[in-house]
């Protein structure tokens, strides 16, 4: 009888904490490009850390809780950025909250024309000018790109460039939201 009570429990449990069950589904959902995805045992703090846009007006990722966030940390001199960066576009024209972090030394003008250089339309561009963030958050090489739930944590993260309009990470995405 007891171990019918706690599996009842258990699967209570469970049934009522989505944040569990939407990670247990992504890590099930990775494909292709989305098998470097590591999915956290549990959401990570972000530090809170003042950033700026390009008018150089403050600026903060907590602007965005409340939603499912996709977060890239990237730089105009970084090629793979380059390569990934109309991929995030591309996912961000379809609805899902797409937010770039310019990481270090990357002038406006160079943004810009990075921006402009590739057909870059949909995405915002917050400046992490000290790289205070991206040092808070461990983020050692770019491109990374992180998952953060509607809490402002971090769930997932992927080093590396990746198709992130693709139907691979669709299904990770849409299986954290669901």
């Amino acid at each position: 009888m007891r171990l019918a009570v706690a599996l009842l429990y258990t699967a209570l449990m469970l049934g009522a904490n989505p944040g569990h069950a939407d990670l247990a589904a992504a890590a099930a959902a990775r494909a292709g490009d989305m098998r470097r995805l590591v999915i956290h045992d549990a959401p990570e703090p972000v530090p809170e850390t003042a950033l700026q846009g390009l008018d150089d007006a403050p600026r903060s990722l907590a602007e965005y809780k409340g939603g499912w966030v996709v977060v890239n940390f990237w730089a105009t001199w970084c090629a793979p950025c380059r390569k990934e960066m109309p991929a995030l576009d591309r996912l961000a024209s379809t609805g899902t909250t797409v937010v770039t972090v310019a990481t270090g030394r990357n002038p406006v003008p160079a943004i810009e024309r990075f921006w402009a250089d590739n057909g870059i339309a949909h995405l915002p561009v917050l400046r992490d000018p000290s790289s205070d963030l991206s040092r808070g958050m461990a983020i050692l090489g770019l491109p990374v790109t992180v998952i953060l739930n509607p809490e402002g944590q971090e769930v997932a993260r992927l080093i590396g460039d990746a198709e992130w309009d693709g139907p691979e990470a669709k299904a990770v995405l849409d299986a954290l939201q669901n």
